[in-house]
């Protein structure tokens, strides 16, 4: 863990933000995946919505579970392990930030998807292991050198040191780095999103 920081307290930020970010990618993925498999989805394409209301309506239900999820498991923990809080703005913002990233990469993989199969790969294969190889159990400045800069390509590992900083006062990078390679990632995907409803592609199928 972070110097100074008791291992236990160490790992209950790493769970809670795990919880969050896989709970706002499932929100998005299930939702459009089982519109498609029940048939549904052509109520939505039919009606008048415009593809950023589409996307904010499936957004806004992965933040809210992501959080509520989030802050559950905080809560529960905190019979065990006693927490304090250094910055509450910079838990708020990668919080939000990680549901706004999770939830994009969800709605995409359930665009995709034909079947739930198709949905668990991708969980799978790309989000658990980048999840995980983040540095929810672990500091990455435990890591060798040669990890800790691989590490540093994974857009999830910002968003958990981002939030660690929030709750400790400290971290593996700034929490300015962390904010700005988040907020770009976040606005690439919400961008791709919207470019992949606008042109309807997999919708139609």
């Amino acid at each position: 863990p972070l110097p100074g920081i008791n291992y236990s307290v160490f790992l209950v930020t790493g769970l809670v933000m795990m919880t969050i970010l896989q709970n706002a990618f499932a929100n998005t993925s299930s939702s459009f995946t089982q519109s498609k498999i029940t048939g549904n989805l052509v109520f939505l394409m039919l009606s008048p919505m415009t593809p950023i209301q589409w996307f904010l309506g499936y957004l806004g239900g992965a933040i809210i579970r992501g959080i509520a999820c989030g802050l559950t498991l905080w809560t529960f923990c905190g019979f065990i392990v006693e927490v304090n809080i250094q910055y509450l703005g910079w838990i708020f913002v990668f919080g939000f930030l990680s549901c706004v990233i999770m939830g994009g990469l969800g709605l995409i993989a359930g665009i995709y998807a034909e079947k739930w199969d198709q949905v668990a790969g991708f969980q799978n294969f790309l989000i658990n292991p980048l999840t995980l190889l983040a540095g929810v159990f672990f500091s990455t400045n435990n890591l060798p050198s040669f990890w800790q800069a691989l590490s540093k390509f994974n857009p999830f590992f910002y968003l958990i040191d981002g939030f660690r900083h929030g709750v400790f006062g400290i971290s593996d990078v700034s929490p300015w780095l962390s904010f700005w390679i988040s907020i770009t990632a976040a606005i690439v995907i919400s961008f791709l999103c919207l470019r992949i409803i606008g042109a309807g592609w997999r919708l139609k199928t």
